[in-house]
């Protein structure tokens, strides 16, 4: 491992009181629709209810402080750097342990850097002397929070993954795991399928099988995912559609509106996470507005809904991924992939779970859990 390159800057997040006093103004004039035709148990089923919105906008306004969530960022260590022609930032926090693996996290949408906050200091320094430590590095996408938002097209996964290769290597970290979910889990596909000779191995949430595999010889539960995935993308994917083929247009309203923002990315925490009725049953308001507030005082809702435009459906069908992978289908995910049709893809899965709990975000909803399950999954691909 090397020192730190003059190509890698130190970076310090400092919003202006003036972009804050902006954003309080801005809620406090939101004008609000009526509200939902639909109650009870159904009532999320148009959207996000108008009284949990005018709730959450009170307390963004005038409960929810800013400033805590920059100096956790500062104490993590963040950074920045350029890879092929774009400014990537990335947090970094090297583990004391001498014996500490270098491990890549990579976020999806409509998540940020914001998603492992709270388990960076554990996985690099974890108080059980027995469990893995890791170099833990965790950039933000393109066009996410203080990457750069790329100026042309061809920001795709592809492209990302070849360019976390780069940085990992700018590090001094010439081999290294990876971990990821969402458009993250689709990145660490591509980084070790593209990158086996730099990839020990993986850790994901996110396990697409090649398109066509037939449904014979699953399970009644790997058949009901099948069913459930298909469903969520022809009934639940309105958002994904808008994103992949007119985010500029969407895009207006998410870097004008903070309430619209807002909406938007609440609407998925709630659809998405394994709970009840709130997102906030597991998960912190305040974590889900350090990661709304980080994309409003970026400006970058138009810039990261482009990933969609970029990569969706891009997935290359022939690529395979040979290096050591751990895999973990959470019950209320969006997409769950039953084992064997993973293993048309993944060919050397060495560890697979099918936690009881947990949704899209289970670094936030089940924290603890996620950290355990992330450590003994790396632990089996680094013994492979």
């Amino acid at each position: 491992m090397t020192a730190l390159t003059s190509e890698v800057e130190v970076f310090h997040a400092r919003a202006t009181d003036a972009d804050l006093e902006d954003l309080r103004a801005r809620l406090a004039a939101a004008r609000l629709p009526e509200a939902e035709t639909v109650h009870g148990p159904r009532r999320w089923e148009q959207g996000v209810p108008l009284a949990d919105l005018a709730d959450l906008v009170d307390y963004w306004r005038t409960g929810y402080d800013w400033r805590p969530f920059e100096e956790r960022l500062d104490r993590i260590g963040q950074f920045r750097t350029v890879v092929d022609g774009l400014g990537i930032h990335f947090l970094h926090r090297r583990s004391p342990r001498a014996d500490a693996a270098p491990l890549i996290l990579t976020h999806g949408w409509p998540g940020s850097v914001a998603e492992f906050v709270d388990i960076v200091d554990e996985l690099a320094d974890p108080e059980d002397r027995s469990a893995p430590a890791f170099h833990v590095v965790a950039p933000s996408l393109p066009g996410f929070g203080y990457s750069d938002k790329p100026a042309t097209t061809g920001w795709g996964t592809e492209k990302i993954a070849a360019a976390w290769a780069e940085l990992m290597d700018r590090l001094g970290y010439r081999k290294f795991l990876a971990h990821g979910g969402d458009w993250g889990g689709n990145i660490t596909t591509v980084l070790a399928g593209r990158f086996p000779e730099r990839v020990l191995g993986v850790h994901t949430l996110f396990a697409e099988g090649p398109p066509g595999l037939p449904t014979d010889g699953l399970t009644e539960d790997e058949r009901r995912w099948t069913e459930e995935t298909r469903h969520f993308w022809r009934h639940r994917a309105a958002y994904a559609k808008q994103q992949a083929t007119r985010p500029q247009t969407i895009g207006y309203s998410l870097v004008d509106s903070p309430v619209g923002l807002l909406a938007w990315i609440v609407d998925k925490f709630a659809e998405w996470s394994d709970t009840e009725d709130s997102p906030f049953e597991t998960i912190s308001r305040d974590r889900v507005l350090d990661d709304v507030t980080l994309y409003w005082l970026t400006r970058s809702g138009a810039s990261a809904a482009r990933i969609y435009y970029e990569s969706h459906n891009s997935l290359d069908p022939e690529l395979r991924v040979d290096v050591p992978a751990a895999i973990s289908m959470y019950p209320r995910d969006t997409e769950k992939t039953p084992r064997p049709w993973a293993q048309e893809r993944f060919r050397q899965i060495v560890r697979w779970r099918e936690p009881e709990r947990g949704g899209h975000f289970p670094s936030l909803e089940v924290p603890e859990y996620f950290v355990q399950d992330l450590r003994e999954g790396l632990a089996a691909v680094l013994r492979a």
